[in-house]
């Protein structure tokens, strides 16, 4: 019998869709102005281009487990910043980029056909892709009465949310660990935008690992981070995953035997990132000037924005299909993000990413106005 590829079952990449429209935006007499992908354009901080250049002679081969270093900077800066306690050095596993961690999770810790993962409504598409790759059943849904009787192995949290900028407060976070916990589900929480906060009730974004929500135990819990946004570190693949300690030794354990190590020098730079919070604060305060000015621009050329009070996107909407609003934009030389490609519920919504440049954002208010 003929084997099914795997890239036949898996989901279309969603920007393949988006190259006619590329196309119509770059068509406008001052180009293109690209608001659909959220990657930095600003420059990596030089105290991590430092650190880059003094451990560039690097000629062994690095350990899976990473340099204690940078992994006790993982520890201190999740502590500082966002009131982590208690994790040890066995609890945190430097990765290569949070992406691949996502997509390939579920497979190394031998979830599989029969088995049922879930994940937000609105959701960053590398979820059912870990689904997918793995065999498991899969459900996007962002009510636990869902599953009904099923258990689900693996549920995904998303707090800041890709696309949506949607923050969870503590008392949901915390509902959804005893939930897991009750069942065996294993919780993974994708925190990638913990530091990008602009308009949140509740203060800060909470990580699930905090003592508030997890009750100061990991057990059936992993946090996700990525220095990606926070430092302009996405060419560098900095990420790391810490919890519970058994669950981050499975995956050690098998990551040992593909040879998944983040090299030496990255390791560094990344422990020089995690140590610094002065270029973070300054980036911050870049993308909070970009924001305010296109939701303004937004909201004055007849859109509406929705949740977006944390991540680096709004979420926005003309109550209209979402690939019309994508052409109206084109027109206009500037560049978004259907909704759909995050799920049904995003049908009517565009995602527009503040990532650009300054002279470029600026471009886009004049074209909005």
């Amino acid at each position: 019998m003929a084997r099914t590829r795997v890239s036949e079952r898996l989901p279309e990449f969603p920007w393949d869709r988006l190259t006619t429209y590329a196309a119509r935006a770059r068509a406008h007499p001052d180009g293109i102005v690209d608001l659909s992908v959220g990657t930095p354009v600003d420059p990596t901080p030089s105290v991590v281009q430092e650190a880059l250049r003094g451990a560039a002679d690097s000629p062994g081969y690095p350990t899976t487990i990473g340099l204690a270093s940078t992994r006790q900077a993982c520890i201190d800066w999740l502590e500082r910043r966002h009131g982590v306690t208690g994790l040890g050095l066995d609890q945190v596993l430097p990765v290569i980029g949070s992406k691949e961690l996502i997509a390939s999770m579920p497979g190394h810790l031998g979830i599989g056909p029969g088995d049922l993962i879930g994940y937000p409504e609105l959701s960053y598409p590398t979820y059912e892709v870990g689904a997918v790759l793995c065999g498991a059943d899969a459900l996007a849904t962002d009510a636990l009465t869902a599953f009904g009787p099923q258990v689900p192995a693996l549920l995904w949290l998303n707090s800041p949310s890709n696309p949506s900028g949607r923050v969870l407060p503590v008392e949901h976070l915390r509902k959804v660990v005893d939930w897991c916990r009750e069942r065996g589900t294993l919780l993974v929480s994708d925190e990638c935008y913990l530091e990008c906060a602009w308009e949140t009730e509740d203060g800060w974004p909470v990580s699930v690992l905090h003592p508030d929500v997890c009750g100061g135990s990991t057990e059936g819990i992993l946090a996700v981070h990525s220095l990606s946004k926070r430092s302009n570190l996405a060419g560098y693949r900095c990420a790391f995953v810490a919890g519970d300690a058994a669950v981050v030794g499975e995956l050690l354990a098998v990551r040992k035997n593909l040879g998944l190590q983040m090299p030496g020098p990255q390791q560094v730079a990344m422990k020089a990132a995690l140590d610094d919070d002065a270029h973070a604060l300054e980036q911050h305060a870049r993308y909070a000037a970009r924001r305010a000015k296109l939701r303004e621009a937004l909201l004055g050329a007849g859109f509406r924005i929705d949740h977006s009070e944390a991540s680096l996107y709004l979420w926005a909407t003309r109550d209209e299909d979402c690939w019309e609003t994508v052409a109206w934009l084109a027109d206009r030389g500037i560049l978004a993000a259907p909704g759909i490609f995050y799920g049904a519920a995003g049908s009517r919504h565009v995602r527009v990413a503040f990532t650009a440049t300054d002279e470029r954002v600026d471009a886009a208010l004049a074209r909005l106005a």
